[in-house]
């Protein structure tokens, strides 16, 4: 480090950090710190070989639980819709109230059930980008068009107390450790409606009912037979439709009409035929008739719209897409990433 002098930027603000630098510093006095607000860390930034428009990432070391797929989502995003800078923020399904005893984010006489409501967005400061121009322009992490990449609620914790390390341990064990175990996926399996549909009714002039898919789902279908992973619908109900949806996805199974016949009990059977584990299954669904399988399953997922009893199932990986939306070709793409 002392032979080119190299600069380690750190957030001043932080608590955290400032006693982390200081711990550093005197294990190896060769180390050398600026912190990024600082009238310093601002001056040497300037005199950095720097290009104006070289994309900054100021990311937060109080908060553990980020993942590798954040930032590069988060960066596909911030290129995708041309933000001047970008910060991350979770929603949280909360009731909010202000000094003067006024609700800040509901109406008390209409209390919302926590599934039909949307909620707000909370930044938990994981992580911002900007541009080196911006930020030596304005002085600041935020400028201009900003834009929100919107984590996992379970995110939000960021270590400034005691306790905080309890809490983020325990998350980090259920969320990223997990991640790190995940199994060899062989079939996909996916529910119908409030998965692969909006879960809304529709019904054409003459009464006959009618869904809305996704094609980016349907292009994930195509992308897990590609590269050799079994795909299957099963669903309680029985409609021509989903038929019809199924033959153009070419899916290796569907089931429909499970009334009578739980459909754990069905991922078991194709298990039998392929000779494959449950544990190498991934199954997304959204509702209680969903839960038995999701419980089973090597990797269980849901839409960010499912019932809250879906959401609370351990390990499950709540979806930052709707049914309907791109949940289910979200969820195939963290697949595909971890095979």
């Amino acid at each position: 480090m002392k032979e080119n002098n190299n600069i380690i930027y750190f957030d001043g603000v932080c608590g955290l950090c400032n006693s982390f630098v200081s711990v550093l510093i005197k294990i190896d006095s060769d180390l050398k710190f600026a912190t990024l607000q600082g009238k310093t860390g601002q001056k040497l930034l300037n005199k950095m070989n720097f290009n104006s428009l070289d994309v900054f990432f100021l990311v937060q070391a109080t908060s553990p639980l980020v993942r590798s797929i954040d930032f590069d989502k988060a960066y596909a995003q911030y290129k995708k819709e041309a933000y001047d800078s970008l910060l991350t923020c979770v929603r949280t399904k909360r009731f909010f109230w202000k000094d003067d005893f006024t609700p800040l984010n509901y109406d008390y006489k209409h209390r919302p059930r926590r599934q039909d409501f949307n909620g707000i967005l909370l930044e938990n400061g994981a992580f911002y980008i900007n541009t080196v121009k911006n930020i030596l322009e304005q002085k600041n992490r935020l400028t201009g068009n900003i834009g929100i990449y919107e984590m996992e609620e379970f995110t939000a914790v960021e270590i400034d107390e005691d306790d905080d390390w309890i809490i983020a341990e325990k998350l980090m064990k259920k969320h990223i450790l997990f991640d790190n175990n995940k199994p060899e996926i062989k079939l996909f399996l996916s529910d119908v409606d409030g998965t692969l549909t909006d879960a809304g009714m529709y019904y054409s002039a003459d009464g006959n009912e009618l869904k809305k898919f996704n094609t980016h789902d349907g292009k994930g279908f195509e992308l897990l037979r590609k590269r050799g992973v079994k795909t299957g619908i099963i669903t309680s109900e029985n409609t021509q439709i989903v038929k019809n949806r199924a033959d153009k996805l070419k899916v290796d199974y569907l089931y429909q009409g499970l009334e009578h016949k739980g459909k754990l009990s069905v991922a078991k059977e194709i298990c039998v035929k392929e000779g494959i584990e449950i544990y190498n299954v991934a199954y997304i669904g959204d509702d209680v008739n969903c839960k038995e399988l999701l419980e089973k399953v090597g990797l269980a997922a849901c839409p960010i719209n499912s019932v809250d009893e879906i959401k609370e199932i351990p390990n499950i990986i709540k979806l930052n897409k709707q049914g309907g939306d791109g949940a289910v070709r979200e969820f195939i793409e963290l697949i595909l990433v971890g095979r």
